[in-house]
């Protein structure tokens, strides 16, 4: 039989009970006032900043695989929020660029695409995130089943109903 767990183990799960619901609750939200999930918002803000940005780089920005990435934006492109263009530099290059859809879901953004998550993280002092990340690897290495493939995955897609 189990033993029950213990009430330190009970009030971190807890913790990431908050942290997965205000999470969740975050991109509900941003998807309502934008009528766009939290991953394809968070592409149109990075080409925002970016005007001309490639594939592979906004991959890069985002932390996704490229081929996820291809896919919001042909999602994107689709729904009239983004246009590819040749690159003005480099006529080999395709980039991307705003159209009047995305800059409409931009406008009616209540926070950060990217989730109130990585903005948390952002704001701790190094040595806490240095911490954070040992002990988070420690507990990822007692998961009995781990599925490495979510690393590349948006919080905003694992959220979602």
């Amino acid at each position: 039989m189990n033993e029950p767990t213990p009430p330190l183990a009970l009030e971190v799960l807890q913790q990431f009970r908050v942290i997965y619901g205000t999470m969740r609750k975050y991109f509900r939200e941003l998807e309502e006032c934008c009528g766009l999930p939290g991953s394809q918002m968070w592409v149109l803000q990075e080409i925002e900043r970016t005007p001309e940005i490639g594939i592979t780089e906004l991959a890069g920005r985002l932390g996704i695989h490229q081929s996820t990435c291809s896919q919001l934006v042909d999602k994107l492109v689709a729904r009239d929020c983004l246009v590819k263009k040749r690159h003005s530099v480099d006529q080999r290059r395709v980039g991307l660029f705003l159209a009047e859809e995305g800059r409409k879901a931009i406008a009616s953004l209540p926070g950060p695409a990217e989730g109130i998550l990585p903005e948390a993280l952002a704001s701790i002092p190094d040595v806490a995130l240095k911490t954070l990340n040992i002990n988070l690897a420690e507990l990822i290495d007692h998961l009995p089943v781990k599925d490495e493939e979510f690393a590349s995955t948006p919080l905003a897609e694992m959220v979602r109903d």
